[in-house]
């Protein structure tokens, strides 16, 4: 910060007592945050670079425009997409063997993802593996206009490292001047009758601007090999969830998360040929359109290597269309030691869309 901490970063530290989420064992009730001053993105984002001033800068990524020639007479809503990886898990169990501790301190690892959370302004933000939801992203974030859901895991992996700072969870954002909440649902999810250590937050909202409602979900279901059929399990539970919740699909919806699974596995396919007509935004990347990037997360552990596509945006294809989508880090930009480094905060890359209302919606919502 160089010589001295300016007002607006110490006005804002005072809210980011790292202690704050032991005070709260509920993790469910969110502190008032109404009366605290709204902050200027811009100066949020300075004041993040400025603490990141010894670390290398911040990756280009670029949008792919993607719009068909159908002009809309509403502003697109960008959705952003990510597992911006729990502290706990970080610095405590997931063996990150190339990356240096130093460079997974919060004081500056959260900077780093306020920074890309601030470069790409998301209208509506979908996070997985947030343990730093009540001291650090719902006082910054409803300052910047934003409301904000959290639903941990049951039984979080985080609370077994020493000094956690509470479980880890889904956590859904919307910009408040842009969207109304009409309806919001917290889901554990079940695999075979079995309530599962997984969740998901699925909620209805009505633009401002358009009047029109449609509903995002945000989930992370079971990790690791060997666990397919759970994780197949899981995603009908969601669906099956969201089939009601959309009313059979008259709502459009837009899903949003770390699957656990690639392109190949059961769950995919379901999400692929359920009846709520969803298609992967991503794969509208690729040259013929059918298919996944190569690699969502990139990373090496103890066990090795791990290149894998896992997460992604689902959409009514027959509801939304995709306007345009950020483009992926490149092998190079990722550099040999892989992810997370000092230039990127995450194991996961994150995902961003601009989505607009198809113009003849054919008696939806």
């Amino acid at each position: 910060m160089g010589n001295g901490t300016s007002r607006l970063y110490s006005a804002l530290a005072k809210t980011l007592n790292s202690s704050a989420a032991s005070q709260h064992p509920e993790y469910l009730v969110s502190p008032d945050s109404e009366h605290l001053e709204p902050i200027d993105p811009k100066e949020l984002l300075e004041e993040c670079r400025a603490v990141l001033h010894t670390r290398p800068p911040r990756f280009q990524r670029d949008f792919v425009d993607l719009r068909a020639d159908c002009p809309t007479s509403h502003p697109p809503i960008r959705v952003m997409q990510w597992n911006i990886l729990a502290q706990a898990l970080g610095e405590g169990k997931d063996n990150f063997v190339q990356c240096p501790l130093e460079a997974l301190k919060w004081e500056e690892r959260k900077c780093l993802i306020l920074e890309e959370i601030l470069a790409y302004e998301p209208d509506i933000l979908c996070l997985q593996e947030v343990d730093h939801y009540f001291d650090t992203f719902q006082p910054l974030l409803s300052r910047l206009g934003y409301q904000g859901t959290f639903f941990p895991k049951p039984w979080s992996p985080c609370l077994d490292v020493e000094h956690n700072n509470g479980p880890d969870g889904c956590a859904l954002f919307f910009l408040q001047n842009r969207f109304k909440l009409v309806n919001s649902a917290n889901i554990r999810l079940t695999a075979m009758t079995v309530k599962t250590n997984q969740v998901a937050i699925a909620q209805t909202l009505e633009c401002k601007e358009s009047e029109r409602q449609f509903c995002v979900a945000v989930t992370h279901l079971k990790a690791r090999t060997g666990w397919e059929r759970f994780r197949s399990a899981q995603g009908c539970d969601l669906l099956q969830n969201l089939q009601s919740i959309t009313q059979g699909a008259k709502v459009p919806l837009i899903v949003c998360g770390d699957f656990n699974a690639e392109p190949t596995e059961e769950v995919y396919r379901h999400f692929a040929s359920s009846s709520l007509n969803l298609n992967s935004a991503y794969k509208l990347l690729s040259a013929d359109g059918q298919s996944e990037p190569p690699y969502t997360t990139w990373k090496i552990r103890t066990s090795g290597e791990c290149r894998h596509t896992l997460d992604y945006i689902w959409y009514s294809q027959h509801a939304l269309s995709v306007t345009s989508a950020l483009d992926l880090l490149t092998e190079e930009q990722i550099g040999p030691n892989r992810l997370p480094s000092f230039n990127y905060p995450s194991d996961h890359l994150s995902l961003v869309c601009d989505f607009g209302f198809n113009e003849e919606p054919g008696g939806l919502l």
